[in-house]
């Protein structure tokens, strides 16, 4: 009997279920992310996990348990290089499962199962939220006494206003004065030819 056995072999032999978690673990560390079954995404993550903070202490010896576990090169470099600058500061929780319906066929419930600290768009949106959020204002006596002061300013604003009113008024009624200098200005220039002429005949002379 299986008691407080809680274990998921996802129905493989040991060997079978060691092999496919090492090429699971190695695909999420190359790709970032990859889509999978849930059942399979829940089992990868208690796998994967201790890897990537063991990848937090740079030595030999990590290098060596880690690869132990997947068996790839590549993916322990990329491990130890990239992805353990980025989750330095992160004290664990490295994966995010995203559920996306079931699969065609046998109905199997699929996800997307991803680190954490390499999808912009969610990071994008924390961000955001986060410039938001402000410090609330208190209800209390300085709040009405603020209002208070905002509602006398508005009256004094519609008191004044009729003044500004009365002392635009009489520039209206002001007669316009720009008709003389015209009429002016057309006769001096209309004598100035003759004046011209006579200095032609003086100089002809």
């Amino acid at each position: 009997m299986r008691h407080n056995k809680t274990i998921n072999q996802l129905g493989r032999t040991s060997s079978h279920r060691k092999a496919m978690l090492s090429n699971m673990a190695s695909s999420l560390i190359l790709h970032k992310r990859i889509a999978t079954t849930v059942a399979k995404a829940k089992v990868l993550r208690g796998y994967v996990e201790p890897l990537i903070t063991k990848s937090k202490d740079d030595s030999t010896h990590s290098r060596r348990t880690v690869f132990s576990y997947l068996g790839n090169k590549e993916a322990v470099s990329e491990l130890f290089r990239e992805v353990s600058k980025k989750i330095m500061d992160r004290p664990g929780g490295y994966t995010r499962i995203l559920k996306t319906g079931a699969r065609l066929g046998d109905n199997a419930e699929m996800c997307i199962i991803e680190l954490v600290d390499y999808n912009e768009l969610m990071l994008g949106t924390k961000d955001a939220k986060a410039g938001k959020t402000g410090a609330r204002r208190r209800r209390g006596s300085g709040s009405t006494k603020a209002a208070g002061d905002v509602v006398e300013a508005k009256v004094e604003k519609k008191a004044a206003a009729p003044k500004v009113v009365e002392a635009a008024a009489p520039i209206h009624t002001e007669p316009e004065a720009s008709v003389e200098p015209e009429v002016i200005a057309d006769s001096e220039v209309a004598e100035e030819p003759e004046k011209n002429e006579e200095t032609d005949t003086a100089k002809e002379e």
